[in-house]
């Protein structure tokens, strides 16, 4: 979603119902109506959801997201938003791992964290990684991009 249509997130979602059970935890959680990543993933982890029912709730309500995982978006601290480790080293295991996932310079939310997982190191060092080798993380698991 671009800045210009930052607090119209519903409009993503033209004919989705407000889910009740999902809103009312989602407004529990939030704070400054915002909400980071981590928090709906728990939501949606606590409630038997997939992460994008409870994202597409979070868009519904109008709450915004903040705080990815990845280090993509939502860190008001740092001055882009992101929270990126521009030097980041990059071993020849996470390389290949990448560079495997990667279709088209494209790579997924999801990979993304299945590296991290498998890898056993953290999310925001997978999406530095991303940023440094210029691979584009798409189709967020919460549907923010």
């Amino acid at each position: 979603m671009t800045h210009e249509n930052a607090g119209h997130y519903a409009k993503k979602h033209q004919g989705i119902k407000i889910d009740n059970t999902i809103a009312e935890k989602l407004k529990k959680t939030s704070k400054d109506e915002k909400i980071p990543c981590q928090k709906i993933h728990a939501v949606a982890n606590e409630l038997s959801r997939i992460p994008i029912q409870v994202g597409i709730q979070a868009d519904l309500i109008e709450l915004r997201l903040n705080c990815c995982q990845l280090g993509l978006f939502g860190w008001e601290k740092e001055s882009s938003g992101k929270l990126i480790d521009k030097n980041i080293q990059i071993n020849d295991i996470l390389e290949e791992a990448l560079d495997k996932s990667a279709k088209d310079n494209r790579i997924t939310c999801s990979d993304c964290w299945d590296i991290a997982k498998n890898l056993k190191i953290k999310k925001l060092d997978i999406g530095s990684a991303c940023e440094k080798k210029g691979i584009k993380i798409k189709k967020c698991q919460l549907g923010a991009f």
